[in-house]
């Protein structure tokens, strides 16, 4: 297929035609909005006027007259006090803390959190391009593209590709040989797929991230490290998002798998062969060597490591730099080089904790116990 087949932005970068338009990340103002539009997005009550137009959402810091503010814990009240907001967002279990406040409330049934993500994507919708292929991607044969895709600027998808309805694969992006991406997907620019990743719906890939390079794999033989060929997939389930500059390996023989809703950080490294189940959380710097697989739900807190060929049960919580070097039966937390039990590992922190008070002691009890062997030796002359 030409790359010019669908038409797109301009060589000169202006826009396509049609695009989508937001305001700029970290812009504060939004068009007016009143605080009853919002109750009826959020399904949400007011306390006070619902009729008081906002034109911004802030922080408690930075937030000014014209603004909505946030709450999502009693600690937050005082400060919140000496804010400037017009009115604040919070949870049902705050709403009559705050009421001290004496201005209006935005008062949501559920989770405060993700009131204020549903806000911020009605106030400040993502930015889309418009559909079309950008005169310098590069679309390879045998390619098949779904409707409304976009292809940015010097973006190439390689032979025998396929890419699902509505996914939007921005500049300098590289798509390999025999991909698959489902419907909705967005890679940021510079986000590289090696041949054979398969994508499913709605995935995010950030910039900087390598879906399928080869996995650390070597047969040392007489000193010499001879390379193991990875041939296998990487498989990315739906609704997963996988933070900058993290990487993926590519599986020797099979997939490495990532499962539904998974949500990665910046900088993770997940090695060939991992699987892990759906909804896990690998926050940034966590790594997981080959071969490790990981149920449902599992978190991996910053800089937390796995070795490789573990079984971590569903639910497991790893502490920041944690190191696990052992199975991990379902919903264990776990702290600490090796990795333990959290309630242990604190019991030995706080053990630690003392050692110097307790070297002082026996310095001490040390002494008197020399000075009291001389006095006995003296007395017996």
């Amino acid at each position: 297929m030409p790359a010019s087949d669908k038409g797109g932005a301009s060589p000169t970068g202006d826009p396509p035609s049609g695009a989508s338009q937001s305001p700029a990340p970290g812009a504060a103002e939004t068009a007016p909005f009143t605080l009853g539009e919002l109750a009826e997005l959020l399904d949400a009550r007011v306390v006070g006027d619902e009729a008081l137009r906002l034109t911004g959402l802030r922080t408690l810091e930075r937030a000014e007259a014209t603004d909505l503010s946030f709450l999502h814990a009693p600690a937050l009240i005082q400060r919140a006090a000496a804010s400037r907001a017009g009115a604040f967002l919070l949870s049902e279990s705050l709403a009559e803390a705050a009421e001290s406040l004496g201005r209006p409330l935005l008062v949501v049934p559920g989770d405060s959190n993700l009131a204020l993500a549903r806000v911020i994507q009605h106030l400040r919708p993502t930015f889309l391009p418009a559909p079309g292929i950008h005169p310098t991607a590069v679309v390879e044969d045998g390619c098949e593209l779904g409707e409304d895709v976009h292809v940015g600027p010097y973006a190439v998808v390689g032979t025998g590709s396929r890419l699902g309805d509505r996914t939007v694969v921005e500049a300098h992006c590289v798509i390999g040989r025999g991909c698959s991406l489902g419907s909705g997907v967005r890679l940021y620019p510079g986000a590289v797929l090696y041949d054979g990743c398969d994508l499913g719906d709605r995935v995010i890939v950030h910039s900087g991230v390598v879906l399928g390079s080869d996995g650390f794999g070597y047969a040392t033989v007489d000193g010499v490290h001879h390379k193991v060929p990875q041939v296998g997939r990487v498989v990315v389930g739906d609704d997963v998002e996988v933070g900058a500059n993290s990487t993926i390996d590519r599986a020797v023989l099979e997939s490495t798998e990532i499962g539904a809703g998974t949500k990665i950080d910046n900088l993770v490294q997940v090695g060939h062969n991992v699987v892990t189940g759906r909804g896990c959380i690998l926050c940034g710097q966590a790594g997981i060597a080959g071969s490790t697989a990981l149920g449902d739900y599992v978190v991996l807190a910053g800089q937390a490591g796995i070795v490789n060929h573990l079984e971590i049960g569903d639910g497991v919580q790893v502490a920041a730099k944690a190191a696990v070097m052992q199975d991990q039966p379902p919903g264990l937390r776990v702290a600490g080089i090796p990795a333990v039990d959290l309630k242990a590992w604190r019991r030995r922190a706080t053990a630690a904790a003392r050692l110097p008070e307790l070297a002082r002691r026996i310095r001490r009890l040390e002494k008197q116990l020399e000075a009291l062997s001389e006095t006995t030796r003296s007395e017996g002359d």
